[in-house]
């Protein structure tokens, strides 16, 4: 638990930071890297992992401090909250993945030539409902589903708020879902 001048230079740190100081994070890095890194590594169980993560924390501090809400807890609480949630969207993110590569589709060499002609015709119809999609929703679905980003990685790597990142990706599912609705694929 911190205490109020620990909170206070806290504070004083991501106002120097907002104000561009490097020098700045360098000190709150020092100041929280122990405990942070100790808890995303608690969580992914991989140590390069963890580090990349502590990076992402503090690059997301450097870039976004000026949202920390004193009003909402202590700035050790902030990065605490963010380490973990990264954490855990990094998390999904890899049991995403796990999940795609386990169920995988059948070689295509194992497959009867009618299963092929199936296979091949829905892709075609998937990528023709992708191609009308605007770029910006597009390009968020093929991330997310190709990719097996989450919808926080999407944000911070295309600097877009969660907000906007969940509703392109929903108006541009339901498009999909119409459009490959409308075309007549063989089952």
């Amino acid at each position: 638990m911190q205490n109020s001048e620990d909170t206070q230079a806290d504070i004083t740190l991501l106002d120097r930071i907002v104000a561009r100081d490097q020098g700045a994070v360098a000190e709150l890095y020092d100041r929280h890297s122990r405990l942070l890194f100790s808890l995303v590594l608690r969580i992914l169980r991989d140590r390069s992992e963890a580090e990349e993560i502590l990076q992402e924390v503090f690059v997301l501090v450097w870039t976004r401090a000026e949202t920390y809400n004193v009003s909402l807890g202590s700035p050790a609480g902030w990065l605490v909250r963010i380490a973990r949630n990264r954490a855990i969207d990094r998390l999904r993110s890899n049991a995403v993945r796990l999940r795609a590569v386990e169920e995988a589709p059948i070689p295509q060499a194992e497959m009867s030539p009618e299963s092929r002609a199936t296979l091949g015709e829905r892709q075609r119809a998937v990528i023709a409902a992708l191609d009308v999609l605007p770029p910006e929703q597009r390009v968020l679905i093929e991330h997310a589903y190709y990719l097996g980003l989450t919808q926080s990685e999407l944000a911070g790597r295309f600097n877009l708020p969660l907000g906007t990142v969940k509703t392109r990706i929903r108006t541009g599912m339901q498009t999909l879902r119409q459009r490959l609705l409308e075309t007549p694929i063989e089952r």
